[in-house]
């Protein structure tokens, strides 16, 4: 009976990277000293009555390291756009040019950059909180599994596999993290 018995690995695995998905997603969203179109991404407008995306009213380019810009489609968008900007707090004063929002990307001053590398940490330890949480998953199965006959080996085996791939998850993690503060502090 016990050969029947297995932990769905590659389901742990899945969630896993959802929460490296996640934090890829956050990370792209924190503005370093280069221009990025994710960083307008979490930034919604008041259009037609409802929040919508920025890229849903225009486009959103990167024409230069420093600068980004918004193509508004509808003219009387322009002002509800700036305006989302403005109130998003990302620290960035938009240019009108027509239908052109210009976003010029400020250099960033050492207390900001440390305070980056701080909220950068932050949403690590969360991925990581997510990642220990599918692991506590993955050993509750295996204890259920011992319960419906799974020998000691077996146990054994699965809580290594479990572990491992929260181990390889957690190290994914702290190389994202490394790689973005280096990002963040580079001048």
């Amino acid at each position: 009976m016990s050969d029947e018995i297995e932990i769905d690995t590659d389901d742990l695995e899945r969630r896993m990277n959802g929460a490296m998905d996640s934090l890829r997603h956050e990370f792209g969203s924190l503005r370093t000293g280069r221009a990025s179109a994710a960083m307008v991404e979490p930034v919604m407008v008041d259009a037609y009555g409802s929040p919508t995306p920025i890229n849903q009213v225009g486009t959103v380019n990167v024409p230069e390291p420093r600068m980004v810009t918004i193509n508004v489609w509808d003219k009387a968008l322009v002002g509800k756009v700036e305006k989302a900007i403005r109130e998003s707090g990302l620290g960035i004063n938009p240019q009108l040019n027509g239908t052109i929002i210009m976003l010029p990307i400020p250099e960033l001053n050492e207390e900001r950059r440390r305070e980056l590398t701080k909220v950068a940490a932050q949403y690590a330890e969360n991925a990581r909180v997510a990642i220990r949480n599918v692991r506590r998953d993955g050993m509750d199965q295996v204890k259920k599994a011992k319960g419906s006959g799974m020998s000691e080996d077996d146990q054994k085996f699965w809580e290594d596999e479990v572990q491992s791939l929260t181990n390889r998850m957690i190290g994914k993690v702290d190389e994202a993290l490394e790689a973005k503060q280096a990002e963040i502090m580079q001048v």
